[in-house]
């Protein structure tokens, strides 16, 4: 079986799209009522229900894209009265910013390009943003080699000192200093994992499934800090494993923590994780298998104990699809999942033991959702849907964690993460 790969995104970044490209209009079509709203249109829209708290303390969404269908870090300002997004200058000339994440105080943001041909290196890239207070605009503060191939996720230690990295065709992980002002130095740690590659396909998957997806050597996918940051998790899809490291507060160094790794059911591909408000679990999806896996984790010692593990799809559906995007509702109760080809997000209640119940699902409103994200209130959900080239907003029902299309979509090219930032707050 030759690898999958995605269409719509230059050769030596696309990894897993196989299929024809679906037009926006066939996507939404599984809706019915969407309502394509150019970001024009979106602004003029928005400006009409602008509200006083919008204006003293503007929001902003920071889009990224795979380029050239994308013009790179796409810039929004948000109506947070209805989720709405309006267009403003983007910040072009970065290549492939895929991820996307903004620090706790809101000044600066922090872009993955996820390339593997940096400085004539076969490496990628991370940069560092200034977000300009009032207006949002980002000003470039410096640019470092990522230590790897194809970087596509990166977080920030909760001390706000260290940014790690996963490098995705390389394999590798990487942690770099954050200085007050922002300026990222050379990394500190660069962890190479070595494992014999996975199954080709996953032993979980649906019947007629033929979700494959670069089982071939180490892809790190993932890597987020536990919730005391004393350890750091990563995902390695190409061999089906989970990493846990420790990780040193004060030199920002990754080791091996004891046991060093969970593996995943066969070919099952881990891609994200998110810990649990509580801190005692740790929720997986996996890309192959389409499966969302409960671990239990032990804070003291880094240890991850499966607990669950159940499948995003509907139980009568047969064929191909890949679980892209995991996401947990502010207040711990509920848990959405992004299906790609199957276009929906799963959405299931979380227990008091931390195990799942579905609850439903609802159409993506787009084809091949990437990721989806909450607004900062968690009123609202966006879902980035790759390769219709929009997004989608939704609203979330707090009591039901239910979604509900708000009737908005915005262009975007090749949308890939979302972040939001409000640095009016910070007062700086």
């Amino acid at each position: 079986m030759s690898k999958v790969r995605i269409l719509g995104v230059r050769a030596s970044q696309a990894r897993r799209g196989w299929l024809k490209r679906v037009s926006a209009l066939a996507a939404m079509s599984a809706m019915g009522s969407l309502a394509m709203v150019h970001p024009a249109q979106a602004a003029s829209a928005g400006a009409s229900t602008a509200t006083k708290a919008q204006t003293a303390k503007p929001l902003f969404a920071y889009v990224g894209t795979y380029t050239p269908n994308g013009l790179g870090i796409h810039r929004f300002q948000v109506d947070p009265g209805t989720g709405k997004l309006d267009a403003l200058e983007p910040l072009r000339g970065i290549e492939n910013p895929s991820c996307l994440v903004v620090d706790r105080q809101q000044r600066f943001l922090f872009a993955v390009s996820e390339i593997k041909t940096y400085n004539g290196t076969k490496n990628g890239s991370v940069s560092a943003y200034a977000i300009e207070e009032g207006t949002g605009s980002l000003r470039l503060i410096n640019t470092v080699n990522s230590q790897g191939a194809g970087p596509v996720y990166l977080s920030l230690h909760p001390n706000g000192r260290f940014l790690l990295v996963a490098n995705y065709n390389s394999g590798s992980v990487a942690v770099f200093p954050v200085a007050s002002d922002g300026t990222l130095g050379d990394a500190v740690s660069v962890q190479q994992p070595q494992a014999p590659a996975g199954a080709q396909h996953a032993a979980e998957g649906v019947p007629g499934s033929f979700a494959v997806s670069d089982h071939d050597g180490s892809h790190a996918h993932n890597i987020v800090s536990s919730p005391d940051g004393r350890f750091v998790i990563s995902t390695d899809l190409g061999v089906d494993r989970t990493y846990v490291w420790k990780f040193d507060e004060t030199a920002g160094t990754l080791s091996p923590n004891d046991p060093p790794f969970v593996a995943a059911s066969a070919g099952a591909g881990p891609r994200h994780v998110v810990f649990h408000p509580s801190g005692r679990y740790l929720y997986e999806v996996t890309e192959e298998a389409s499966t969302l896996v409960v671990y239990a984790y032990d804070s003291a010692r880094g240890v991850l104990t499966q607990l669950q593990s159940v499948s995003t799809l509907p139980a009568a559906y047969q064929g191909t699809s890949f679980a892209s995007e995991i996401l947990l509702s502010h207040d711990g109760r509920f848990i959405y999942v992004a299906n790609r080809l199957h276009d929906t997000i799963v959405q299931f209640r979380v227990g008091t033991d931390g195990r799942l119940t579905r609850i439903g699902e609802t159409p993506t409103g787009g084809d091949y959702p990437r990721v989806i994200k909450f607004d900062p209130s968690g009123r609202f959900l966006y879902s980035l849907n790759q390769r219709s080239d929009q997004i989608a907003i939704f609203a979330v029902d707090a009591p039901s964690g239910k979604l509900r299309f708000t009737g908005t979509c915005v262009a975007v090219g090749s949308p890939s993460d979302i972040a939001f930032a409000s640095p009016a707050a910070t007062g700086k």
